[in-house]
Formats: structure tokens, sequence, C-alpha cells
């Protein structure tokens, strides 16, 4: 089931989207949330380096590969997006869904940026800390709004199937194993 969500998660970047407005964090929260172990954070750095590669071979724009410690920022962000996912389990409401896709989008935020500040694209001052917080903000709602709308939809589906089948066909459990 992971691997069909990698490739969504995949063809969400690739298709025409506003920036920043993918499944990748809301993958991470689910993840977390579903899968045991350390491999949650592996399925959307996954997500992310294949269309990371996809968007670097056809130069793709906003995709690909770029300064490495701006990528450490991005790919970080998106890495604690899955440890958030963990604090969901068994405790999955709405609302709670809603503030992990929240505080992932802020975390993605402040990780991506620093990221890109750290790489040199700004000056290393507290006023280049600043105007680089402050250039990304008009990306930050895409990212909120992909959050949310991606994560409602991935648990929101994954309720209503589990509703709509028999309990003995989803021993989520197992896939943690």
């Amino acid at each position: 089931m992971f691997h069909v969500l990698i490739v969504l998660a995949v063809v969400s970047r690739l298709l025409p989207h506003p920036p920043n407005f993918a499944c990748i964090g809301a993958l991470g929260l689910f993840a977390g949330c579903y899968l045991r172990g350390r491999y949650a954070p592996i399925f959307p750095l996954m997500a992310l380096l294949i269309s990371d590669i996809i968007g670097h071979v056809f130069k793709i724009d906003g995709m690909g590969f770029y300064s490495p410690v701006a990528m450490v920022g991005v790919y970080a962000g998106f890495a604690v997006a899955a440890m958030l996912g963990r604090l969901l389990r068994d405790r999955q409401t709405p609302l709670r869904i809603g503030m992990a896709a929240l505080a992932s989008s802020v975390v993605f935020f402040l990780c991506s940026n620093l990221g890109v500040w750290a790489s040199g694209m700004y000056p290393p001052s507290w006023e280049g800390l600043v105007a680089c917080y402050t250039a990304a903000v008009p990306f930050f709602r895409y990212t909120v709004m992909g959050d949310l709308i991606y994560s409602g939809a991935l648990f929101g589906a994954f309720a209503l199937v589990r509703m709509k089948m028999p309990q003995r066909y989803w021993g989520m459990r197992s896939l943690a194993s």
C-alpha cells in the first residue's frame, strides 16, 4: 500500500500545482502514524528523491537537484513529518490530524528555509536569515493548504476503507512489522 502512496506523492509533484502544494508532508504523517520503527521517514524521502530525480532529468522547474545544504533542510523537514505522524498513533481525530498537518508545515518551513539560508543564498547574518524567511512566507500558505488537504484525503480515505471492509483485513500493525 505504501508503495502506491509513494507513486501518488511523486505524481502530485509532477502535475502542475502551486509551489509547495504536494503530498509529501501528508505521506510523512501517514507513514509515521501507521508504520512502526524507523521506516516511516523513508517513504516521504523516497517519494521526494524519485520526484527530484525525474525533475532533474526532465528539467522541471522547482524540482531536481540544487544546493546540497538547502536539500538537507528540505529533506529534514519532510523526515520530521513522519516523526510527527507517530503522535497520531491510536489517536486519530480530524482535529489532531489537522494540528499535525499544521505542525508539519511549520517544521518544513523552518527546516527548508534554514537550509536555503545556510546554503549561502542569503547573507550569513541575522538580516539574511530574516530576509530568507520573509521571502518564503508566500509559499508557506501553499504548504499549509497542501498538507491539510492531502492529510485529510489520506487519513479520511483510509478511515472510509477501514469502515467498509471487515476488520480482519485491516491489521495495520502487520504493515509495521
